[in-house]
């Protein structure tokens, strides 16, 4: 990634959605060439001279103190989230001599864990999206249509974003796409942010930007919003409409990995559709399923 040009496309969107007398400064003149605040008034207002403003935005200033991107947050009214975001950017981690990428695995005692909660659909992920391994009712409710060992082989593995965009299975699986493509990108941004080296996180963007305009009209945006829970919409091919809750969670000395599990309200038809769900999974069945098929009745007595 091009960490400089990354740091300056994020601190003009985030100026540009903010005008002067949101940050109460007074508006001389009523043209402007670009929308939002100018660079002499965000310097301002983060007490900086416009000339080191002017350098970091360029990426031509590394190293900014603390206090620097502290008042700059403050200025442009970042989130959280944001914030970190800014700092990563800002701050890229020196890149030394890196060994050649290898194919990340699961380790063996989270597929265990996993595999143990039958009821619960549970993935893991690499910090790119890809899926390392998923239990049968993770397959079955997030990628049905695939073989239940893609994960297996990296040359076929599954990732998430990459089958959100580009794969009209999945499209279909979420009602409220319009939804969750945003928080996706924010959560890829994010994870540009944190891993600036990773080169096959860099081919992802890129073919996404490529392949599917939606994604780069997105991308372009720049947002940035951490999605560790929250509650998803699902029209499932085989068991209809679903309203599940989600929990993702970083694992320790795991490269970034995390685990990404779904539940339901108890109680709730989400839940017995889950259930349901999991009674009938069987990678087979749900790989050769179609949409609103009916299964064959038994003929009758004499028939």
């Amino acid at each position: 990634m091009d960490t400089p040009a990354e740091l300056g496309d994020f601190l003009r969107t985030r100026r540009a959605r903010l005008r002067p007398e949101d940050v109460g400064l007074v508006a001389y003149g009523t043209r402007r060439r670009v929308p939002g605040l100018r660079r002499e008034e965000l310097a301002q207002l983060a007490g900086v001279s416009v000339a080191y403003y002017t350098r970091l935005e360029q990426g031509q200033s590394a190293g900014a103190s603390d206090g620097v991107l502290d008042a700059i947050a403050r200025a442009l009214r970042l989130s959280p989230d944001e914030y970190a975001h800014l700092r990563n950017l800002a701050r890229p981690a020196r890149a030394g001599r890196r060994p050649a990428p290898r194919a990340e695995t699961a380790r063996p005692s989270t597929r265990l864990l996993i595999e143990a909660m039958a009821q619960v659909p549970a993935l893991v992920l690499t910090a790119r999206f890809d899926v390392l391994a998923w239990n049968p009712l993770g397959h079955a409710l997030i990628a049905g249509h695939l073989a239940a060992d893609s994960p297996e082989r990296p040359a076929d593995r599954p990732n998430t974003q990459r089958l959100l965009f580009l794969d009209p299975h999945t499209r279909e699986l979420y009602p409220d796409w319009e939804d969750e493509a945003p928080r996706a990108v924010s959560a890829l941004r994010l994870a540009a942010g944190e891993h600036p080296d990773d080169r096959r996180l860099a081919e992802l963007i890129g073919e996404l930007t490529m392949k599917s305009g939606e994604f780069a009209a997105l991308w372009s945006r720049h947002p940035v919003r951490k999605c560790a829970f929250g509650t998803k919409s699902f029209h499932h091919p085989l068991v209809g409409p679903m309203e599940l809750t989600f929990e993702m969670t970083r694992l320790p000395d795991a490269a970034g990995q995390c685990l990404l599990m779904y539940g339901a309200e108890p109680g709730s038809s989400s839940e017995a559709a889950l259930r349901l769900l999991a009674t009938g999974v069987a990678p087979d069945a749900v790989l050769n399923a179609v949409p609103n098929t009916v299964p064959p009745r038994e003929p009758a007595a004499g028939a």
